[in-house]
């Protein structure tokens, strides 16, 4: 499930394409870096801080230079796929409070953990997991200290604790990155941000009313292009997220070129420019652009462009593995629309489903970093940086709206901040930092279907911890929501919002049966190449 900006129902995450080693019998593996030695391993993501060997199987190019897709590696035994951007038991809110009636906290923080706003923070997670969430992880950042927290457990067969340095699937907050690169060419001059579609996908966007003539870069970064999100076919979903289908699939490698002719198989949803809805579809069309302007893979350009300058060494690019790299926790889903059923652990996944839509993975030091990069000017000149600020008409309700890759919430204190989320199956995140950089905060559930207790923990990253005499919760005065209370201070005022309703949960204890440990991902099967380009 990739969600993005405010988690509108029926919304996935993306994925990104990792780096392989040829082995001397020519089968690709993947290999995880390590100090100066390579070591293979089970298909491994390789850090996007880590430059990649000469002998990286490449992709070939189809005419005109767009990269082809990586002929697929894993094909499907137990199989099991990525998730979509927002439904799979995402929209549920809290679980039965049977579970973690007193949360447990995982490792100490780092800095400053007795600050006040730290304790509202560390507060604020608790209460996300005593609303049935099994952990969180997350950082809250400043100009004067780094504090790192976690709640709930890791690991339901173990009952390993949450890690606070977990690696976690960041989803749609791959999409702040790929907005990143194409603002970086447009200010090169290698291209702009109202070219068409069809300007650099000749043909692409064509069928049952899409015409790529007619849809600008800003359009497809902005989400007002109209462009059907291909997340939201039923047969997709079906298939490839929820319940059998997702199990069954869950390991199947999937092109970007499934995802646009999916898309390309319903109406546009309305005219470009006159609406904004968000669609996973425009950013696996944003990067199909950025490779053909590059001539590379977008991976490779973020790496070279964002990852390797800021030093992000925890920031991965999955390609077809279906592992995650240590240290994570598992991830658990009920693989329904409603959050309704039994919890699986997905922690395995294909990460190709999802491509630049979504599939990168980080932790939340990186999404710090490169937040406060971003919105200090370090990653953009001010004209690009100021274009990703600017809010479509379409989504700006004041308070909130999208702006190019990037988001703006208000919290309840009055404090704008600036970021993106990410749903996906197993796992849901959140990485914002006010307008001027100096205060960050990111953090990352392993659950997938409750939204409670988000917005109170956002709350308490930015607005100053209640004083004695304030107006406490429930007073009727203003200000009277404090930061860190729980579930109940999640509700939204606004019909798109990604803090969603309650619904039903699975009323059982978060404590896992035996037969719930997933078995090991299958081994590499040959699958059919298939062409990037859309008919």
């Amino acid at each position: 499930m990739v969600f993005g900006h405010r988690f509108p129902a029926g919304q996935p995450p993306r994925a990104f394409r990792g780096h392989f080693w040829r082995c001397r019998s020519g089968r690709r593996r993947a290999v995880t870096v390590t100090g100066h030695h390579r070591t293979p391993a089970a298909p491994a993501r390789q850090p996007l801080g880590v430059r990649s060997s000469s002998t990286m199987a490449r992709r070939p190019h189809l005419p005109g230079g767009t990269p082809a897709a990586p002929r697929p590696v894993p094909e499907a035994r137990p199989a099991r796929r990525t998730a979509r951007a927002g439904a799979v038991g995402l929209v549920a809110a809290a679980l039965a409070a049977t579970a973690f009636a007193a949360p447990a906290r995982a490792d100490a923080p780092t800095t400053a953990g007795t600050a006040p706003r730290h304790q509202e923070i560390q507060r604020a997670m608790d209460a996300v997991v005593a609303a049935g969430i099994p952990g969180v992880t997350g950082q809250a950042r400043d100009r004067h200290t780094v504090w790192k927290g976690a709640s709930g457990i890791g690991n339901r067969v173990t009952g390993a604790p949450r890690g606070t340095d977990d690696h976690f699937r960041i989803a749609s907050i791959t999409k702040t990155f790929v907005a990143t690169v194409v603002l970086q060419l447009e200010a090169e001059g290698k291209l702009s941000l109202d070219d068409t579609v069809d300007t650099h996908l000749p043909g692409v966007v064509r069928g049952n009313g899409h015409d790529g003539r007619k849809i600008t870069v800003r359009q497809l970064l902005n989400h007002t292009s109209g462009v059907y999100d291909y997340l939201e076919d039923p047969a997709y979903r079906a298939k490839f997220m929820l319940g059998e289908g997702f199990l069954k699939h869950r390991y199947d490698y999937r092109s970007p070129q499934v995802a646009v002719d999916v898309a390309m198989s319903h109406a546009p949803v309305f005219a470009p420019g006159a609406h904004y809805r968000y669609s996973n579809t425009n950013y696996v069309l944003a990067a199909l652009i950025l490779e053909k302007v590059t001539g590379n893979r977008y991976e490779d350009e973020v790496h070279r462009r964002i990852a390797a300058p800021l030093k992000l060494r925890s920031t991965t690019a999955p390609g077809d593995s279906v592992r995650m790299p240590r240290p994570s926790s598992r991830a658990y889903s009920t693989l329904t629309e409603d959050g309704s059923g039994r919890l699986h652990d997905v922690t395995l996944q294909n990460a190709s489903q999802s491509w630049a839509e979504g599939d990168m993975i980080s932790t939340a030091d990186d999404l710090n970093r490169f937040f406060r990069a971003l919105l200090r000017g370090k990653l953009l000149p001010p004209a690009q940086l100021a274009a990703m600020k600017t809010l479509s008409p379409q989504s700006d309700d004041g308070a909130s709206g999208y702006g190019l890759g990037l988001t703006k919430e208000t919290t309840s204190c009055g404090t704008e901040v600036w970021g993106h989320t990410g749903g996906w199956i197993g796992s849901l995140s959140a990485s914002f930092s006010t307008a001027d950089g100096s205060r960050q905060l990111t953090f990352n559930t392993n659950g997938d279907w409750s939204f409670a207790g988000f917005t109170a923990l956002i709350d308490a990253g930015f607005c100053d911890p209640p004083k004695p005499g304030d107006p406490q919760p429930g007073s009727g005065e203003p200000g009277g929501r404090q930061p860190g209370a729980p579930a109940a201070t999640t509700a939204t005022t606004t019909p798109e919002s990604w803090a969603r309703t309650p619904a039903a949960a699975p009323a059982e204890s978060l404590a896992a049966t035996p037969a719930e440990t997933p078995t090991a991902a299958p081994a590499p099967a040959a699958a059919p190449a298939e062409k990037r380009n859309a008919a």
